[in-house]
């Protein structure tokens, strides 16, 4: 007769997990980054996960609090995004700009245009996009 064993469950992490000292730095980063883009706050704080005017003035000070991990998934697709940008454009400033041109993959929007429907599966769409464009995994 069959023995029935236990079978031990463990939980996989449900995101990325990061250092305090991490995400400040990916803030820090993101944070520059929005300046090259040229992002008003409204647009910046969209991409962010719709995060309070005064938080984000806050963060922009370089006083941060807590982050989760909608935020830190948030934080690291944009960097993606930045490192994708930098490897296709040899020129930086085409690269930033590239953000807000039109795209006819995008069915003529831009990048931005998709990243501010404000959902974390439009940045890794855009990611993923330029990933491909790039011959990265």
């Amino acid at each position: 007769m069959p023995v029935l064993r236990k079978i031990e469950q463990t939980n996989a992490p449900s995101g990325p997990t990061f250092t305090e000292a991490e995400v400040q730095a990916m803030l820090r980063a993101v944070l520059s980054l929005f300046d090259r883009w040229q992002l008003t706050d409204e647009q910046a704080s969209k991409l962010l996960g719709d995060v309070a005017k005064r938080t984000y003035q806050r963060w922009k000070t370089q006083h941060y609090g807590r982050v989760g991990v909608d935020l830190a998934a948030r934080l690291s697709n944009l960097l993606g995004i930045h490192k994708a940008l930098r490897v296709l454009f040899a020129d930086a400033n085409r690269g930033y700009g590239w953000i807000k041109r039109p795209n006819k993959d995008f069915g003529n929007v831009s990048a931005l245009e998709i990243m501010l429907h404000g959902q974390l599966t439009d940045l890794m769409r855009v990611r993923r996009y330029l990933n491909a464009q790039r011959g990265g995994w």
